[in-house]
């Protein structure tokens, strides 16, 4: 890892004006290295690759724009960053907000407007949440917008806690072990979806950005809160992490640590054909049967 120099000349502008303290540095720098560790785990580069960067103007999203920036800045990752945002019609969205930032910045850009809220509110009955619907309207229009940009995938800010959510979302209410993956193919076959923050803590990303001074929008200027299960949740985690400081690692773990063969998915595991040993040493010994 390249020396985190502080010169104006050294660094790129998205870092300018960071803080000197030890705290601030060890936070970056945990940021970089998690970060890096994503790419290259779940191979995320491919020579002469474009990402459409995708940029909300939530923590997470600066999080995630400063730290491709400071990792393509060092030669870290040699790919092409166009940075988006999607302006999708809330009331008292600050549409000046993230163009102004870009430009300051010196970053790639492409600002769209599409008004999703009004078919959101049109489609979904008073009083549901509606954060899935949105979601899916702005993906589509996220991946036309790579697509006409000529970029070879899309990448989302989702940190460690957004995909250790949603795995207990789909536990609790989908009867299901999923989450978000770190790398994704599009239904169509032609974009992939990465989320190289897999590996960072929400709590990371708050304290960069906010230390950052980045001009956060709030998510909820359409007035509704995402899904009442994503609240409890994370609720839940809240005080699992309280009462056993450490505990969302230690889970984030498990979800790259499967055993198909300790579960109880057919599909994943062939239990019909799982044979005793015909070894005769195994056979006279107490031993289990082997798992194979």
């Amino acid at each position: 890892m390249h020396a985190m120099l502080d010169k104006p000349d050294d660094i790129h502008p998205l870092f300018y004006g960071a803080p000197k303290t030890t705290e601030f540095k060890k936070l970056r720098k945990r940021i970089v290295q998690n970060t890096r560790e994503a790419i290259e785990q779940y191979g995320m580069v491919e020579e002469g690759a474009k990402w459409l960067v995708c940029l909300s103007g939530g923590k997470d999203s600066y999080t995630l724009l400063a730290v491709l920036h400071e990792l393509q800045w060092r030669g870290l990752l040699p790919v092409e960053l166009v940075a988006c945002n999607l302006d999708q019609g809330q009331p008292g969205f600050p549409a000046t907000v993230l163009p102004k930032f870009l430009e300051d910045m010196q970053v790639p850009h492409r600002i769209e407007y599409q008004d999703t809220y009004s078919i959101v509110m049109d489609k979904v009955p008073e009083g549901r949440t509606f954060c899935a619907l949105c979601s899916r309207l702005r993906r589509g229009n996220l991946y036309r917008i790579a697509r006409e940009e000529g970029c070879t995938a899309v990448v989302l800010g989702h940190h460690r806690d957004d995909i250790l959510e949603t795995f207990f979302m789909n536990l609790f209410h989908g009867g299901r072990l999923a989450t978000m993956p770190p790398k994704l193919v599009n239904e169509e076959g032609d974009l992939f979806l990465y989320r190289p923050l897999a590996h960072v803590a929400e709590e990371d990303c708050e304290k960069f950005s906010r230390a950052m001074n980045y001009p956060i929008i709030p998510c909820d200027l359409c007035g509704s809160q995402d899904g009442l299960q994503r609240q409890q949740v994370k609720g839940i985690l809240d005080g699992w992490e309280k009462n056993s400081p450490g505990r969302r690692q230690v889970m984030f773990k498990a979800l790259m640590n499967t055993r198909p063969s300790h579960l109880l998915d057919p599909n994943i595991f062939d239990f019909q054909n799982l044979t005793l040993s015909t070894n005769e040493i195994d056979a006279e010994s107490d031993a289990p049967p082997r798992l194979r």
